[in-house]
């Protein structure tokens, strides 16, 4: 006899380390947003509504088989909230492949950061949007008001 299945290690592997698939993602961020961190909470009330200078964020946003916190599509920029379940090396390697297979930027802030230091954070997403030289998309309609 064999040895039995061996179950995924990781809820991104899924079922034979296939993948997760595109539903079950979805479904994931969308129950993600319906329930936030309170830091997550927090920046998202300071970000939605392009109140920053414009920029549009999304929040919960599946790119690949991830879910990214918070997601600018115009600055290709990924903004994660870290709470003490984070695993650096694993989060390391996930920002380093959004970089090499989407172009995208990660900046990570711990829960601490968005609770003690919440102008500090919005400051430095400044500088970050500003840097990466793509101007914040023009609304066609007025979405969202």
């Amino acid at each position: 006899m064999g040895e039995p299945a061996k179950a995924p290690s990781s809820p991104e592997e899924g079922v034979g380390g296939g993948g997760v698939s595109p539903d079950t993602l979805r479904h994931r961020a969308r129950l993600m947003r319906n329930n936030p961190t309170e830091p997550e909470r927090r920046l998202w009330h300071a970000l939605k509504g392009r109140q920053m200078e414009g920029w549009k964020f999304r929040r919960q946003h599946v790119i690949g088989q991830r879910i990214v916190d918070f997601y600018c599509p115009a600055a290709k920029l990924a903004i994660e909230v870290d709470g003490d379940t984070h695993d650096p090396e694993y989060d390391r390697a996930r920002d380093a492949w959004l970089g090499l297979n989407v172009e995208l930027c990660t900046v990570r802030f711990t829960n601490q950061d968005v609770m003690k230091n919440l102008d500090g954070v919005l400051m430095h997403l400044h500088e970050v949007l500003v840097a990466s030289n793509h101007p914040p998309t023009p609304s066609l309609s007025k979405e969202g008001e």
